[in-house]
């Protein structure tokens, strides 16, 4: 009966506190008098939920203006009937990974027809010259290395999401562990023991255990979500990589059949 008092009061002691400083300030004042190597874990964890969030915000930003440029792109792409339109709209769509791999074909293009015979072609226009082209091989080439350099590019970042989402929750734990080591050894220095005595240190080892859980399911949901994201736009340059090659091997073969 005597535990069950002691207990009750210290419970009504802290409700009163928390309805004076409210749950922040009394997750501050457990921050504070946390020790060195809960500080610590703590101090990890709120840097790895800051990196992860601006990854976050950071690639959200990317990826809805790389939808938003691909589509425009895409759309001056298949209505237009000459590369050079599509590389003239190429700067003001430069968000979308597509401009790139449109631009290392048609870089690849350009430089196989810089050679003796076709030079005075190359003056006239800026259209290349698609059936007098030396390799389509090497034009494939060419996509292919502008295609994994796009990917990478938009893939950058994303597995610190990862790496946030699975380590966090176990830095938490153990501070939490630590802080109920601490616990359990001042408790035993103590000859009597209350709920008063020991529901402060819990509730400071359980702050990293929250702050932990914190840090990790944001991070959970935005490398779920890039990654989905990261998938179906290096889809679409599978796709686009294919349409392109379809467009030249198409003009080349038109092109010999009328030479």
């Amino acid at each position: 009966m005597h535990t069950l008092s002691d207990m009750t009061l210290a419970l009504q002691e802290q409700a009163n506190n928390l309805s004076k400083t409210g749950f922040g300030g009394e997750a501050l004042e457990l921050v504070t008098r946390s020790g060195p190597v809960a500080k610590a874990v703590l101090l990890i964890l709120i840097i790895f939920s800051v990196v992860s969030w601006g990854i976050v915000l950071i690639k959200f930003w990317q990826f809805r203006r790389a939808a938003l440029h691909t589509k425009s792109f895409l759309d001056v792409f298949r209505r237009s009937s000459k590369f050079s339109e599509v590389q003239a709209v190429c700067q003001s769509l430069k968000e979308s990974p597509l401009v790139g791999i449109f631009q290392s074909g048609y870089a690849e293009l350009r430089s196989q027809l810089k050679q003796p015979g076709h030079l005075h072609q190359e003056e006239e226009s800026t259209e290349p010259n698609i059936p007098s082209l030396k390799s389509l091989d090497a034009l494939d080439r060419a996509l292919l290395r502008a295609t994994a350099i796009e990917a990478s590019r938009l893939e950058r970042q994303v597995p610190f999401l990862a790496t946030t989402a699975s380590v966090t929750p176990f830095i938490g734990l153990f501070g939490t562990v630590w802080g109920i080591m601490n616990s359990f050894r001042s408790l035993g220095a103590m000859q009597s023991v209350s709920i008063a005595t020991v529901a402060p240190g819990i509730s400071e080892a359980l702050i990293a255990t929250a702050m932990g859980l914190f840090a990790a399911i944001p991070a959970v949901i935005g490398y779920n979500r890039f990654s989905a994201g990261a998938e179906s736009l290096i889809a679409r340059y599978d796709v686009f990589v294919e349409e392109f090659g379809s467009i030249v091997n198409r003009q080349a073969v038109s092109g010999r059949r009328r030479g």
